[in-house]
């Protein structure tokens, strides 16, 4: 991804409307009749099965080797899975393998919500501080695996409880292959995936995208092309981290704009709301561990995955 305008305002009060149809108003914490579950030492283990396999940069043996693992996951926790495989073109000109993981459950149920993350990784390091690194893949342990991670361990959950809910999850891939100034070099497989959808007239109500989401030290602002098409449901996961004791974290104000897999829905009329990482002291606006060698365990905190994790489940109960 991308930041392409950095739009900052300090304590915002959001109001008005958008989107395909209106979320939910955030329920209370005293009127919940229970928490849900979220386990976050397992999906901190979700990130590090990922990272080790190496980086999944398309056309490498990690990548496959991930992508047959992630499949096999959502299938073993209830999922009814399409594998999208397309041979897509990067910027550059390279012809990347690539393949978008599509899990259901509860296919017939009428309401339903998308959660989705790209789980493949940039495959040079060119923010590194040091020179002799740029031209090295990176780990992409927060940026990918942290979001995919959240999103396995939700599925978990869900599948404990024999996929009731009308949840879908879409891990995307060949979002991490593009280049500064090319908006439409980034999120290849969001694209491919709204053009070729695998289930015909496919269209949720909402969706939530995750973008590194496991950082220590992470705060999340809303960002700025959410807000534009879907304001209340920014407004009731924010809500709902303030209930859930997270509004530290989930700062109700607006970030910056970042080209992202969210633009590729919003262009197809999804509302759609991307939980990234956000700090307005660096340059890039992301995480210092951003596109570097350092992409690495060691900057993943199992809080902050805890935190993301609880907001989004937490929505989901009060709302499917």
């Amino acid at each position: 991804m991308q930041k392409t305008a950095l739009i900052l305002a300090a304590a915002l009060t959001f109001a008005g409307c958008g989107g395909k149809k209106a979320s939910a108003v955030p329920v209370a914490a005293e009127e919940r009749v229970a928490e849900v579950s979220f386990d976050a030492d397992s999906a901190y283990s979700y990130v590090g099965r990922q990272v080790a396999f190496g980086p999944r940069v398309p056309n490498t043996e990690a990548h496959r080797r991930c992508g047959e693992w992630l499949v096999s996951e959502l299938r073993r926790h209830g999922a009814e899975v399409t594998e999208q495989r397309a041979t897509l073109k990067a910027f550059d000109g390279t012809p990347l393998d690539a393949l978008n993981i599509f899990a259901r459950y509860n296919p017939s149920a009428e309401k339903r919500i998308l959660l989705l993350a790209h789980w493949d990784c940039r495959p040079w390091a060119d923010q590194d501080p040091d020179p002799a690194n740029r031209k090295k893949p990176v780990d992409g342990a927060n940026d990918g695996a942290s979001g995919v991670g959240v999103i396995l361990e939700i599925a978990r959950q869900i599948g404990k409880e024999k996929g009731g809910k009308g949840v879908d999850i879409l891990f995307v891939d060949a979002e991490d292959w593009g280049t500064d100034g090319d908006e439409n070099s980034w999120a290849l497989g969001a694209r491919y995936f709204m053009e070729h959808l695998p289930v015909e007239g496919y269209m949720p109500d909402e969706a939530i995208l995750l973008d590194m989401v496991g950082g220590k030290g992470a705060v999340f602002c809303r960002e700025y092309f959410s807000e534009q098409a879907a304001p209340r449901l920014a407004q009731s996961l924010w809500g709902t981290a303030e209930s859930l004791g997270y509004g530290d974290i989930f700062l109700n104000r607006l970030g910056s704009a970042v080209t992202d897999d969210h633009v590729q829905l919003i262009a197809h009329g999804i509302p759609t709301v991307d939980i990234i990482e956000y700090h307005p002291e660096y340059e890039s606006g992301f995480n210092p561990r951003w596109h570097t060698v350092s992409d690495n365990m060691e900057g993943i905190d199992p809080a902050t995955l805890k935190a993301v994790g609880r907001v989004v489940t937490q929505y989901i109960s009060d709302n499917y």
